[in-house]
Formats: structure tokens, sequence, C-alpha cells
């Protein structure tokens, strides 16, 4: 889409970024096409950057910030300020002046915002911060109404109404409205008197006669019934059954054999075998005995029932009962059992009935209602001054939020940290500042390892308890000291420290430096690796000789015969054959050593650093260009789509920016060092001195006969100064045989 707006665009670590100068460029981002955007979306979560001011930028509440949130905030904050240049250049709190009172909302907002002020004592003041308007708390604590439809007991205008507040608090639990007081809804009104109703009609029915006819038995026997019921109707069954048929009389008063295994134990009166058997002896049409020859594990229960339940009924000399005196007794209790059990479920019972009944007959929820109703009539005004937090949250972090999702310019500016640069870590005499927050380490590194960065994960944890994981990024340097396992210092961007631990490493190249050395340390390791190798299987081998030595002394036979003295081993006789072929590998290696050495000779004293210049990148060079080209393509999206942002631009960490990221330990301009180290190895320092001087000997001498002594004296130039040239070697002629070889030779006669 083309817009008449004239956008302006700078290049920073290769990518191209649009430049935010002014409001206008802010309100024309909606013009500007989404494939210049740096970033796409971003998390609430996990960023350097007021989570609170993200989530009201997160309109769908799905805890990512994308493109149209992001127009919508900036097109939001331009309806409530006077000029939207103002985000760009943001103080450490909103002056009131810069809030537009030309526009209805910016009306309503500068209103509240000195509502705000005034109910905090600041009544005089000329800006507002985000910590103002976050306390809501002090905010509201002098005011009885806020509009959020919660009405603290403090509403109420007559001890009745504060007390009736309490009670719906002590049945349902309290809201906390925004003065920080518990306090009542709508809601919860409601449903009190609803079961108050309901409650208070049940306990009304419970007053009718055919309930009433049961006397104090339906209210202080009901317990004592349940618990003996199904036991008593038990013993008539049995009593009936018994009536039916004698014979089965000895089986419904339990076998012998079963009191035979209850006294091998030690009895209890509650022993489950004990209660279990019947309460009285089983015999046709028996009535029940109340006090005497019962079930010792039901004798209390009995008796409780003969006193609170049968003596009122049948007289206090009644103490057995029949079975139609027990249904008598049962059908008594029906309509209370009946009334009883229709007993609404509701808290309010905790109140009591008395109350429950004072509460019914005052009506007084209209009172209540008013006072809600009166609450929320506000809820206008409370809205306007959550419009003011926003604001003021807007005004503060908006410039940040958009030079890091629209463009990366706080990446690449060493003043502002970006907002998913959450600390420094120190660790291995360098320090990493591009440190990233991860979840999940693992699920991290399948998506970070294509960032062709090396990356440490950390675990980190301070003394408190508290815990965090990130994913430090190391750009300078090399990696021969850093590995799983290794510990360091990271401090967060508050300045609190935490204990570092390696977890998990991403290997790829750091710099060119370390890819040059990289052979001949991996040259270096071998060796060592083999020699160790060695030395090991020698020691293995050598502990088993002795092993074994020790073994056949201690388990020899003293009183064996001494064996025959061992035949003398005769001299092993030198192999012609393996002398040879050590001469003819010793002749070779120094035959190769002659060649390069006589190649050396024939080339131009120029020459020789070129060659020794291409041995060494014969060596490095695979390395180094294949740490080239890593280093070119380092790029940050990978890191950071792995922890949920959406990165549109390719965002290069090349290796100027790299040695910006990492800085390495450098001794302070002005300091003064000493070389003087008690523990150093005098014989080895000794051994390297005198080594780097026979070397500049060496080299001193080669020079000055190549470069002085051969020209002037002109002498032919040599690899080697002290090498004597050979002379040819001239016949020596006997004196006779010269003269007969000077005479001419004689003409043949013809």
């Amino acid at each position: 889409m083309t817009t008449t707006h004239r956008w302006k665009f700078f290049r920073s670590g290769g990518l191209d970024q649009v430049l935010l100068q002014s409001g206008a460029d802010l309100l024309n981002l909606e013009h500007l096409d989404q494939k210049l955007w740096v970033a796409l979306s971003c998390p609430v979560k996990g960023l350097e950057l007021d989570e609170k001011t993200l989530s009201l930028i997160d309109l769908d509440g799905d805890g990512r910030i994308r493109v149209p949130e992001v127009i919508s905030a900036i097109k939001w904050t331009a309806l409530h300020l006077k000029n939207l240049d103002d985000v760009l250049a943001p103080q450490s709190a909103l002056p009131l002046d810069l809030i537009n009172d030309q526009t209805p909302e910016g009306k309503s907002v500068l209103a509240s915002a000195k509502q705000v002020l005034a109910n905090l004592g600041k009544a005089g003041a000329t800006s507002i911060s985000v910590a103002d308007t976050t306390d809501t708390k002090k905010i509201f604590s002098e005011t009885t109404f806020n509009g959020d439809g919660i009405i603290p007991a403090e509403a109420a205008s007559t001890p009745e109404l504060k007390q009736l507040i309490g009670d719906i608090i002590a049945s349902y639990g309290a809201d906390t409205d925004r003065s920080g007081k518990p306090g009542i809804t709508q809601a919860k009104l409601d449903q009190f008197y609803t079961e108050i109703a309901a409650y208070a009609d049940w306990a009304g029915k419970g007053s009718a006669k055919e309930i009433l006819s049961a006397g104090e038995v339906a209210t202080t026997a009901y317990d004592t019934i349940k618990t003996v019921r199904a036991k008593i109707d038990d013993f008539f069954a049995r009593c009936r059954l018994a009536a039916f048929d004698s014979r089965a009389l000895a089986a419904l008063n339990r076998q012998e054999s079963e009191y035979l295994a209850i006294a091998a134990k030690d009895l209890k009166i509650t022993n489950e075998e004990v209660s279990g058997f019947p309460l009285s002896r089983v015999e046709p049409n028996k009535a029940l005995p109340l006090t005497e020859g019962v079930n010792p594990a039901w004798a209390g229960a009995l008796a409780v029932l003969q006193k609170a339940v049968v003596a009122p009924l049948f007289g206090a000399n009644k103490t057995s009962l029949t079975a139609d005196e027990w249904t008598i007794l049962t059908g008594k209790l029906a309509p209370y059992e009946t009334w009883l059990a229709s007993k609404p479920a509701t808290p309010v019972e905790k109140l009591g009935l008395p109350r429950i009944q004072a509460i019914h007959a005052a009506k007084e929820k209209p009172l209540l209602d008013a006072l809600i109703a009166e609450d929320k009539a506000l809820e206008p005004q409370a809205l306007a001054i959550t419009a003011v937090d926003r604001l003021a949250r807007y005004y503060r972090d908006l410039r940040t939020l958009l030079h890091n999702f629209v463009n990366f310019s706080d990446f690449y500016d060493p003043r502002y940290p970006a907002t998913f640069q959450i600390g420094t870590l120190y660790v291995d005499s360098r320090s990493c500042d591009l440190c990233i927050r991860v979840d999940d380490p693992a699920a991290h590194a399948g998506l970070a390892s294509l960032s062709k960065v090396y990356i440490a994960y950390c675990d980190l944890k301070r003394p408190g308890g508290e815990t965090m994981k990130i994913a430090a990024c190391v750009t300078q340097g090399d990696s021969d000291y850093l590995m799983v396992g290794r510990n360091g210092l990271f401090y967060d961007r508050k300045g609190r420290d935490w204990d570092a631990h390696i977890t998990k490493i991403i290997d790829n190249p750091i710099s060119i430096r370390q890819a040059f050395l990289s052979p001949y340390k991996k040259f270096i390791r071998m060796i060592e690796e083999q020699v160790a190798k060695r030395a090991a299987a020698a020691d293995s081998a050598a502990d088993a000789k002795l092993a074994a030595a020790a073994a056949a002394t201690a388990n020899a036979d003293k009183n064996a015969p001494a064996a025959p003295a061992a035949a003398p081993v005769p001299a092993k006789k030198i192999d012609v054959g393996t002398v040879a072929a050590l001469g003819v590998a010793f002749g070779a290696i120094m035959g190769a050593i002659g060649a390069i050495a006589t190649g050396l000779a024939g080339l131009a004293i120029w020459q020789l650093p070129l060659v020794f210049i291409g041995l060494i990148l014969v060596i490095s060079g695979p390395s180094m260009i294949i740490a080239w080209l890593k280093l070119r393509q380092r790029t940050l999206g990978p890191i950071l789509d792995a922890n949920g942002w959406a990165v549109n631009g390719r965002v290069k960490v090349n290796v100027p920016l790299g040695t910006e990221l990492t800085a390495r330990a450098v001794i302070p301009e002005g300091s003064t060092r000493s070389l003087e180290d008690p523990f150093e190895d005098k014989a080895a320092k000794r051994r390297k001195r005198l080594t780097i001087l026979t070397l500049l000997l060496l080299v001193t001498v080669w020079l000055g006969y190549n470069l002085w002594a051969a020209p002037h004296y002109g002498l032919e130039k040599r690899l080697w100064p002290f090498e004597k040239k050979a002379v040819p070697v001239v016949p020596v002629v006997a004196p006779e045989a010269a003269v007969a070889s000077a005479a001419p030779a004689p003409v043949p006669a013809k």
C-alpha cells in the first residue's frame, strides 16, 4: 500500500530498519508494509518490559502481541495526548499538560488523573506516574463507593445493615473491592436472600401438627434412633424368622465356633466381632430388652434410646420394646424424618434459625440493592481511572516496545539493551550481554541451533531459592574452557546476582582467531590423548604383570622340588631385515627433508616467507573459511523464534556486533602490572629464553650472509651459510703419461 508519508530507513547490522522519529511516523505505521517490520509478534512474558503494560496491549489476552494490537495501542494513545511525538521522548512521569483536553476521551482521563492525585494527597502535582496509578487501594481508600459493584460493611449507614453485610460475608466469603476492603456483590446478595427465604420456609413447615405430635422426641431422639435403627430392625427380623421355623434359631444366634474364635482374642466391647452379633438372644416373637441381656457393644446406645425416646412415650418403667411398639415409635417420627430430609443445604444455616428468621422478617434487601446500585453508578469514573493507568503506561513504555518490535534499534544501540536481553553473564574471563530467558532449554535448542551462534544454556539460582534458565550467546573469544558444568555469575537488569551453572552447549565458531588455532590445538590434543592412552595401557600391563607375579608367589608350593635351572637364553641376533627396513625409512625421511631443503634453497629470499604463509594457510585455511561462512550466517532470529517471537527481519550478529555483545577481560588503561611471578617455572623460563635467542641468532646469521656477505664478496646465496660447497676432483696424471699424451701420433706408412 502506498501513502504520502515519507519514511526514513537506517541500516544497522546489515538490516534496513524504519526510523521512528515523530508521531507522524507512529500514526502511519498501519500503512507501512509489514514485510518491513523487524518483528511481527512477541510474547507478553519473559521480557524486560512491564508485563502489565504488555497485557493491556494484548487485547485478546492470548499472551502474545501482534502488529494489529500495536497499531491499536498507538491509535488509543493518540486520542489522549496532544502530540504523539512525546511518546518517543518519555519522562519518568506523564505531565498533565500533555493530555489532550480537546477530546471527550482526553477530558475524562485528565479529570480522573487529577482525582487520583487528590486522593493520594498530591492535589497540586503536575504529573502522574505509573506508581501513582498502580496503588488503587490508596486511591480508593478514602472513598465509600468506587464503581466496582462491591460494597464493604463501611458503606452501610446503620448497624443493622453492617451486621447483615457481615452475615453475608460469613456465609459466602468476601470479595475485595478497589479500596482493598472485604465486601459483597449483587450476585451474593441475591443468593443470600434466596437461600434465607428457602430455609425460613422449610423451618416454618416444621411447626405442622403432624410433626409436633412427636413432641420432644423429634428433636432429642432422632440421632439416637438413627444410630440403632438398623440393628433393631435386624433383631425383630431374626425373631420373626425364628417364629417361622425353630430350626433356624441356632443359626440366627450365631454358632458356638464364632464365640470360640473371638474368645481366643483380647475382647473389647467395641470389637467388630461383638458388635456384629444380634442385640440380644433371638427367640420367637421376643421383645427387645433395653437394659439387661443386651449385646455389650450396643448397651450404651440402647440405654440412651430407653431414656430419651422410650421413657417419654411409654413411661419411665418401660425397659423393653416389642415389634409393634417399635413400629409405633418409628411411625411417630416419620413426618419429622420427611421434613428433616427436605432441609435445604445452604451456608446460611450456620447463622442459626433465630437469626435467619429475623433477617427474613426484616426485609432489608432493597436497602443493600440501593447501595450496590449507587456504587455501580460510579463505574464510568472508575474506568476513567483505569484509563489513566493505561495512558501512563503507554506513555512510559510504548517507545521501548516500538524500538524492539517495529525496529531493533535498541538491540543495535549499546546505550539501550533490548527487551529480550535480561542481564549479563560473567564466565571464563568474559561477559555476555546477549542473555535470553528460556523455559525449556531442550526445546529451545532445537530451533536456536540454526542461528549459528555459540550458546551456553545455564541454570540460575538465587540464595532465596528463586530459579531461572537462560541462553547466553558467546560471540567473542574461544571455547577452550567453556564446558558443561562450569559455573559463573549472572546479573539481571535489576542488579541482582544469580549463581549460574552451564547445563547445555550449542557449539559453533566464535571467532576467526579461534578457527585459525583450532587445527593446531586439535593436533596437540590428539597427541596428548594418544600418549595418555599408551601410558594408561602400559600402566595397566605393568599392573597385570605385577598382579600375576604376586599371585604366583603367593600360591607357590614351598615343598615342591626346585625346578631345574633354565637354560641360558641365547643372545638375540640382530635381524638384518629389520635393520635394512629402518635404514630405508630413515633414508626416505632424510631424502624428503633434503628435497625440501633443496627446494627452499633454490627460492629467492622474498619467496621464503610466502612459502611459510602458504603452509599455514593450507593447515588453518579450511577451518577459517568454515568459521567465516558460519560467522556471516549468525542471526538472532531462530533464538527469539524459539522463545515465542515471530522475527521478520534477518537480524544478523556480525563480528563487530559480536565484539560489543561479548567483552573479554582487559586491564584498564593507566594500570601497572608486575611481571614477577613467584611461582613461575624458572628453568622453563631459561629454556624458553635460550631457544628464542638461538633462533634469533640463526636468523641474524642467515640474513647477514644472504643480504650482506654474499652480495658484498660475490658469494653464492645459500639456505645454510655454513654449508661447504663441493670442490670438483681433478685426476692426477703421471709425467710420462702426460708427455706421451702430448706427443703427436705417428703417421702411418703409405
